[in-house]
C-alpha cells in the first residue's frame, strides 16, 4: 500500500480515537476522505435502531435528508447486506434517496460493531460524475471506515 494511503489510515485512526467531540471528529474524518478521493462530497452518519443520522460532512452542504428511516436508500441497502453499495448513476437506481441535486454516483460503506457484527455507521461519499468510484475507491473507503471505528466505539 502506498506510503500516502498508509498514512492517511493512521490519520484517521488517530483522530477517531482522540478527545474532540464526535461531531468535530466526523467532520474531519469526512475532510480526509474527500480529500484522498477528489469527492464532491462525504458523510459520516450514526447507525440506530430506527433512523440513519448524519454527524458530520464535507462538501458544499448538509445533505437534504440529514435523518431517515433506515431501511430507506442505498444506505438502506449496505446496513441491510452489511457490505459497500457502489451505484454508478443513482438517476437510474430506485434506491436512491436524493441527498443533493446533480449527484450522480454513490459509494456508501458501513461502519460494522466487530463485536455483534452490526451496522453502526455509514460513509457515503457522492460524486457529481456518474460511475465516479473505482474497486479501488471503494477499497479505499472500507479501510478509512474500519479505521474510523473507534469514534462509533468510544462515545
Amino acid at each position: 500500500m502506498p506510503i500516502v494511503m498508509n498514512n492517511a489510515i493512521n490519520q484517521i485512526r488517530l483522530l477517531a480515537a482522540g478527545a474532540d467531540d464526535r461531531a468535530a471528529k466526523a467532520k474531519r474524518l469526512a475532510e480526509r476522505i474527500r480529500t484522498l478521493g477528489a469527492y464532491r462530497w462525504v458523510g459520516v452518519y450514526d447507525v440506530g435502531a430506527e433512523t440513519v443520522e448524519i454527524i458530520g460532512w464535507d462538501g458544499p452542504g448538509p445533505p437534504e435528508h440529514p435523518s431517515f428511516p433506515l431501511a430507506e436508500g442505498l444506505t438502506g441497502a449496505a446496513i441491510r447486506d452489511r457490505k459497500a453499495i457502489v451505484c454508478g448513476d443513482v438517476q437510474n437506481d430506485p434506491r436512491y434517496l436524493t441527498a443533493f441535486s446533480g449527484a450522480r454516483s454513490e459509494m456508501i460503506v458501513p461502519v460494522l460493531d466487530p463485536g455483534s457484527g452490526r451496522v453502526i455507521g455509514t460513509v457515503d461519499i457522492e460524486s457529481e460524475r456518474p460511475n465516479a468510484f473505482s474497486d479501488a475507491d471503494r477499497q479505499m473507503a472500507e479501510r478509512c471506515a474500519e479505521a474510523a471505528l473507534p469514534m462509533w466505539l468510544l462515545r
